[in-house]
């Protein structure tokens, strides 16, 4: 029996405020939490505020490049002590073998994983992925005890029009018990509605006030949103919209001046979470930076700390997020609640993080090949067309936004080769599918800003095949096989340099730390600039160039696709 006694100054959540207390740790648990006196007598053993450690709701480890565990050992170093983790990235590569790869890795380190079933292996059937997972697969995952919510559901078409397969995930989903998340970016009116009688209860997708509202309105709980490529805090958390808002209700006699005011720096939404986060955003912070962000923007800053602690605990159901008698001793010690440095972080009691190291060693993870493509040749990325000159589709992309729009272009054609326009940023996009069958499929897309070279990832969600954007055909050959050639992973490549992140596990995570990843991704980034990129996070954008489930215009190995419509559209116009 491991049995500590400490007095400190605590944050309790459940009260919103700050006291010194008496608190006994044994075998992992809060046993004893007594509030104190402090006076000449009384002495505070710990200096600074302890706060329940953060839990992330809503986060895809392989988007981090790392494993599990590598993720874990920076993830405690900024106060992070619990995860819901969705593996739908890896599922869609490697099925339940690659989830219960997730599972038995994270089991190596001490922070809390739990897992999502993902509900959407493929996210459709307009592409190729490496897996499937029917309803009897998402069963056999919902049994386990690691798996605390079916994932989110993407396929919201198949939702609304009462697909059997989708609506059979679901009932599951309420048979054993778990809370269903969303993904349902721009639905709106009844088809939201429609959407929401199936319990769906969570969405992240929100980009804008009057979304999330709609939403919050109708019953759903709001994750804001804070990663790498899409950030919609701001939009979220814009007081503008938000006393426009409370005004209206204002103006109808329901709520007084005085009581308005109360509510503006009051957070109207639930969860602040990652979903995606790239290792060189991770290593200079995670919850912890979201928390002093959304503080910096005007939430209060407990209600901000409640948003990655108790509400995610109890929504899903988890034994932590509270300083509370009976709760698992999961908490940080941080300097104060304006600087929010993270002095110490201790999971089930046990410190893991001492301010300086992470008290704890990570296994390596022995790699299997999971890209099975042929070289591509330059040729194989040529639009072809037989005239002067054609109109085009195009994908138009935005600095950290997912959702595309559709526009158009006129291109002209040279030797029956269609060709990019680098003065109006208008490049060549394609999308090499990697499980065999040797797919290529080739559109136009603007908003990066190359001006030679190519790019390349295996990480393509979801299905993550090969991505390529570039302006000569010859360079998006050579990035593409330098990808296939490392087993998955980001290439840059131009006449000038060139060089590779190795992503082995299937094609998505590395062995290596995230000092190490984050190093290699921001020379990668560096690069990309060089050759004119415009985007914060290109690799990250480009991923989710290939996410037919966001949109409004997308790309697969299968062709061009209309979100809009949800289903392919022609390249060339006419």
């Amino acid at each position: 029996m491991i049995k500590m006694t400490f007095t400190a100054y605590i944050l309790d959540v459940l009260t919103n405020s700050v006291y010194p207390a008496r608190i006994t740790v044994e075998d992992g648990v809060f046993k004893q939490i007594i509030p104190i006196i402090v006076d000449g007598k009384t002495k505070v053993d710990v200096e600074g505020l302890m706060v329940p450690g953060f839990i992330d709701s809503h986060i895809h480890i392989e988007s981090s490049m790392l494993t599990p565990a590598q993720f874990a050992k920076i993830a405690v170093s900024h106060g992070t002590t619990s995860v819901v983790c969705d593996p739908h990235e890896i599922a869609n590569v490697c099925g339940i073998e690659g989830i219960e790869f997730m599972i038995e890795n994270a089991s190596h380190v001490p922070l809390n994983f739990y897992f999502s079933a993902p509900s959407c292996v493929p996210a459709t059937s307009f592409e190729t992925s490496g897996a499937i997972l029917d309803s009897d697969d998402i069963e056999f995952l919902l049994k386990k005890d690691e798996i605390v919510a079916l994932g989110e559901m993407m396929n919201f078409p198949g939702v609304i029009s009462g697909d059997e397969e989708v609506l059979r995930k679901l009932e599951l989903a309420r048979k054993y018990k778990k809370p269903i998340d969303g993904h349902a970016p721009l639905l709106s009116g009844e088809e939201l509605d429609k959407y929401l009688e199936q319990y769906i209860i969570t969405d992240h997708e929100c980009s804008n006030f009057h979304e999330a509202i709609e939403k919050k309105q109708k019953g759903m709980k709001i994750m804001v949103r804070d990663g790498s490529s899409a950030k919609n805090m701001e939009a979220l958390f814009d007081f503008s919209e938000r006393i426009d808002h409370l005004k209206n209700q204002e103006s109808f006699g329901i709520i007084p001046t005085e009581v308005l005011e109360r509510r503006i720096h009051s957070p109207i939404f639930d969860f602040i979470v990652s979903d995606d986060k790239h290792p060189n955003d991770l290593i200079n912070g995670h919850l912890n930076k979201s928390v002093k962000k959304a503080a910096e923007l005007g939430i209060d800053v407990i209600k901000a700390i409640e948003m990655v602690t108790i509400n995610p605990a109890s929504h899903y159901n988890l034994d932590a997020g509270a300083i509370v008698t009976g709760a698992r001793a999961d908490y940080i010690i941080i300097d104060n609640i304006i600087d929010f440095n993270i002095l110490k972080t201790y999971i089930a009691g046990e410190c893991v993080f001492d301010g300086e190291n992470v008290l704890f060693d990570v296994p390596e993870v022995e790699i299997e090949n999971s890209v099975n493509a042929s070289k591509t040749e330059a040729q194989d990325f040529d639009v072809l067309y037989d005239g002067d000159e054609c109109e085009v589709n195009v994908i138009e992309c935005f600095n950290g936004e997912l959702l595309t729009q559709k526009t158009t272009a006129t291109l002209k054609v040279k030797d029956g080769r269609v060709m990019p326009d680098i003065y109006d940023d208008v490049l060549k996009i394609s999308v090499v599918e990697r499980y065999g069958n040797n797919n290529i499929a080739n559109a136009f897309i603007k908003g990066f800003g190359l001006k030679k070279g190519a790019i390349a990832s295996s990480v393509a969600h979801d299905s993550h095949n090969i991505i390529v954007v570039g302006y000569d055909s010859e360079e998006m050959a050579q990035a593409a096989n330098a990808v296939i050639e490392n087993k998955g992973g980001i290439a840059v490549v131009s006449e000038d340099f060139s060089d590779t992140l190795a992503l082995p596990i299937a094609g998505l995570m590395s062995n290596e730390d995230a000092f190490a990843v984050a190093k290699k991704l921001d020379i990668l980034h560096r690069m990309a600039s060089a050759l004119g990129c415009k985007l914060d996070s290109p690799f990250m954008t480009m991923a989710f160039m290939a996410l037919l489930v966001i949109p409004s215009i997308k790309i697969s190995d299968k062709g061009l696709f209309d979100g809009d419509n949800f289903e392919f559209m022609d390249v060339i116009i006419n």
